[in-house]
């Protein structure tokens, strides 16, 4: 089964549906800032590429982080806040099988769901 995680208005998102769907791939959406994300799946998520890529540093909700909250970084400190903050989460991520990405790389995609 094929998933993708993130929130539908999300630009990246967009593309990443346009090509599931020109790809013909069938696939779940999970919107997490509506459903959430539980911290087994962030933990699962950050083992298996690293919080730090995880973690979305470039958006609104991180520059609206207090100080405090930015400051001393590390694994449980982000799969915190993204659990409290989903939109922290960089969009998309695409689980298939066992396996994830995060963001969006059409030639990634290709390699993941060859059919």
């Amino acid at each position: 089964m094929t998933t993708i995680y993130g929130i539908r208005n999300c630009d990246t998102m967009k593309r990443a549906f346009a090509w599931l769907k020109d790809q013909r791939v069938d696939y779940e959406f999970h919107d997490y800032k509506k459903a959430g994300v539980s911290a087994d799946m962030l933990k699962s998520w950050t083992s298996q590429v690293g919080w730090e890529k995880l973690l979305n540093t470039r958006g609104t909700t991180w520059r609206k982080l207090t100080e405090e909250q930015r400051a001393d970084m590390n694994e449980k400190k982000a799969q915190q806040l993204m659990q409290q903050q989903p939109s922290l989460i960089k969009r998309p991520v695409l689980s298939h099988g066992s396996k994830i990405l995060v963001g969006f790389d059409d030639k990634a995609y290709q390699e993941l769901l060859k059919k």
